[in-house]
């Protein structure tokens, strides 16, 4: 029997529960961009889309909206629907057409379009203000209809009103949702402040009070989520532990998330942290390309959360990673399951760069991380707790395969020549992250070549005090986990060496050095090239150290050795003979050091060519004892030369191809045209800034170098200021012991005292090593 229709219900009239307010619920900016809705001049009101990642807010942000918008009498009709699946969507607009417009209970798709068509407005029947509020649309598909009969296809949207609003929650970003006149409003994290603010108020509600810093680091600590403030705050309440032990236990990372959520969820919340993205991760895997966003969101849970190169991720280590990891049953050319540990596994296809940024899209479609294509290293971000909670879904050997995988990843997208400065630093960041989330898996079976790049990249980067801390920690980690005469953990010991003596304690290099070879000549042998190569580290560094002869005689016999253990043309033996004339020349004899270095330069044009690198830092080499030998005007063509040949080869942003520019304006200084010199080294000094950053040593060499010349041009005062400005970044850079910093602080008291006096000339040495 059909039951009596319902008569219509009385204006205003809600459908629907609104979720109650939030305990301590704040106000957002984006409550005041909802209200501001009207367009046009009042005639047209806009539908407005609240997106974001799960978990910062957007229900209680709809919610108070359509509360207060209830609560001032600005609606005669609100709908509220939890709109996650199609078939709710329509079971609501069915209950507001039962409610409003005598439609029939029995025929819930009748009466959800005869509710739809009911709010299209109609002339001479009077204006009705509505507000439709759509909360959490999973997927934008589920507004439309689609039935067996295209002609029975039809739109979840409501129409377009001059009287009637539109809010949609959602945590997508398809270009379908937005458009025709519908507001886009991202909602994104707490500011520091609200966080520390929502924090304090929901435990002043239980009579709890926390030291304000502790509940300042919390809020940090929990990525200023709301729905992670909020669980937090619980936590505390219900368990009496302190903000202090609920870090402790947030960092400790054998505790998985879902262990600190509490018991019972605040504000009627439907998932705990842990699970709360679950359900986005299961529907972005369902994107094309299918199968590949979970794996790949389980790679950046790995890196930086605040920005991910997109070359990282889709390197080729990334790519076949993608390949083997998949998530669904099958895929173009073959099948291949999840990976299983232990087993055979079938080789799949290789992965595209066009699916692997397939799979970046589909996440950030689903709001689980964010991409700056547009930006110049197009970074790639992710909330640190959804890093966490991906983590957390890892067995053992999945982490260990992820994190060897990002490694391999982050070398893959590492340039041999580091001259875009912001994105090197990227990389040293996303290496550091890294090693904090992979823990044991960058040792097993061996330390990752990547633990050892980011102590090149610190150095040469002018962070030499960072490489010497990195460095430290390597050589006891692979000491501790590896054992003392592991391989790696001579290698280890060898990088903590040089960058200590880069760091300017060249003394403590050498007694390092010193220990080192006696370990490697009993463990390797005498004749390893890793034995050899500590032989020469430990010879410069006496150098270094003030014992230039001692260098001379260690290279001239590590020199013969090199030549019948690796022959007279491998690259390490013609490195020895660069550093044993530079040392020649450094023990005062720069005749036998031009010498030398024009008879090597014969040899490395005949073994490696006359464009090879190695070549062209022996021409400069040669270029700059001829100057210190006497031949200035010789000097500068020969640089001249060397510096159009350099251009051509490595082009002109090659850290050599500055330095030779360097000597180069050292020697027109030196021939009498100081002027120059100070046009010269300005030059130099904004590319050295612009290619290395404004900390690289050789920025700072070249500042030291520019002042040096403004003095011999007569102007003192300016030579002074510019040392004594160069001196506080060499402290802050290099420490105030470092050998450069001792000599800008000679060079300061020089001009001070003396002003119209030469401080000193180029760093020679330090420029010409090769």
């Amino acid at each position: 029997m059909q039951r009596a229709l319902q008569e219509p219900a009385p204006w205003p009239h809600q459908v629907g529960v609104i979720p109650p307010e939030a305990q301590s619920f704040q106000h957002r900016a984006e409550a005041d961009r909802l209200r501001a809705t009207v367009a046009g001049g009042g005639t047209t009101m806009l539908s407005q889309v609240l997106t974001g990642m799960g978990g910062v807010g957007k229900t209680q942000l709809a919610a108070a909206h359509a509360r207060a918008a209830w609560d001032d009498g600005r609606l005669d009709v609100l709908v509220w629907i939890t709109a996650s699946a199609q078939s709710s969507v329509v079971s609501g607009y069915a209950q507001a057409g039962v409610e409003l417009c005598r439609a029939d209970p029995d025929d819930p798709e009748r009466a959800a379009k005869q509710f739809l068509a009911w709010l299209t407005p109609k002339p001479g029947q009077p204006p009705c203000r509505w507000l439709i509020v759509l909360d959490d649309v999973a997927d934008p598909s589920d507004l439309v209809v689609r039935a067996e009969n295209a002609g029975s296809h039809y739109s979840l949207w409501p129409p377009a009103s001059p009287h009637g609003q539109v809010l949609l929650t959602t945590r997508r970003r398809d270009a379908a949702l937005f458009g025709q006149g519908r507001r886009r409003i991202e909602v994104g994290l707490f500011a520091p402040a609200e966080s520390a603010g929502y924090l304090t108020a929901s435990l002043a509600a239980f009579s709890r009070t926390e030291p304000a810093d502790d509940l300042t680091a919390l809020a940090r600590d929990l990525g200023y989520l709301p729905l992670a403030l909020a669980q937090a705050a619980a936590y505390l309440i219900d368990s009496g532990d302190s903000a202090a032990a609920y870090r402790e236990r947030l960092a400790d990372r054998a505790i998985a998330l879902a262990d600190l959520s509490p018991e019972t969820l605040p504000d009627e919340q439907a998932a705990a942290l842990a699970a709360a993205w679950s359900l986005s991760i299961d529907r972005a895997d369902t994107l094309r390309p299918a199968g590949l966003a979970q794996p790949m969101l389980h790679l950046a849970a790995l890196l930086d959360a605040n920005g991910i190169p997109q070359s990282v991720l889709t390197s080729a280590p990334a790519r076949s990673y993608l390949a083997a990891n998949h998530t669904t049953a099958s895929r173009k050319g073959g099948r291949l399951g999840k990976w299983r540990p232990g087993r055979r596994q079938r080789l799949a296809e290789p992965v595209s760069f066009e699916e692997a940024l397939g799979a970046l899209r589909a996440l950030d479609r689903l709001s689980l991380v964010d991409r700056t294509p547009a930006s110049p290293r197009q970074a790639v971000r992710v909330h640190q707790l959804i890093q966490r909670a991906a983590r957390d879904s890892l067995t053992s050997h999945q982490h260990d395969q992820a994190a060897r995988t990002a490694a391999d990843a982050l070398l893959a997208a590492w340039p041999e020549i580091e001259r875009d400065t912001g994105f090197s630093q990227d990389l040293r960041i996303n290496a550091v992250s890294l090693i904090r989330h992979a823990e044991d898996a960058l040792y097993r079976p061996d330390a990752h070549t990547v633990l050892y790049r980011l102590s090149e990249s610190l150095g040469k980067s002018g962070q030499v005090t960072a490489a010497v801390d990195h460095s430290r920690n390597l050589a006891s980690n692979t000491h501790s986990r590896l054992g003392a005469d592991h391989l790696d953990t001579l290698i280890a010991r060898s990088h903590l060496a040089h960058w200590q003596g880069e760091a300017g304690d060249a003394a403590g290099a050498v007694r390092a050095l010193t220990d080192l070879l006696a370990d490697q000549v009993r463990v390797l042998g005498p004749n390893r090239p890793s034995t050899l190569l500590t032989r020469y580290k430990l010879a410069s560094y006496r150098g270094e150290a003030g014992d230039a002869a001692g260098a001379v005689r260690a290279l001239a016999d590590l020199l013969a050795d090199q030549v019948r253990v690796l022959g007279p043309d491998d690259p390490d033996t013609l490195n020895t003979r660069g550093s044993l004339a530079l040392w020649r020349g450094l023990a005062g004899d720069a005749a036998g050091a031009v010498q030398a270095f024009g008879d090597l330069l014969a040899d490395r044009v005949r073994v490696l060519g006359a464009d090879h690198p190695g070549t062209l830092t022996t021409r400069h080499n040669l270029a700059s004892w001829r100057g210190r030998a006497g031949d200035a005007a010789g000097a500068a063509q020969a640089l001249a030369d060397l510096l159009a040949d350099r251009v051509r080869v490595v082009g002109p942003d090659d850290p050599g191809t500055l330095t030779t520019r360097g000597n180069l304006a050292s020697q027109q200084g030196r021939a009498g045209d100081a002027a120059g010199a100070v046009q010269a080294f300005g030059d130099l000094l904004a590319d050295r800034v612009r290619v290395l950053g404004a900390d690289h040593p050789g920025t700072l060499t070249t500042r030291n170098n520019l002042a040096h010349w403004r003095g011999e041009a007569g102007d003192a005062a300016g030579a002074a200021q510019a040392l004594a400005d160069l001196l506080a970044d060499q402290v802050r850079v290099l420490g105030p012991d470092h050998p450069d910093t001792l000599t800008t602080r000679n060079n300061l008291a020089h001009w001070r005292k003396e002003a119209e006096r030469r401080p000193g000339t180029e760093d020679v040495r330090r420029d010409t090593r090769t």
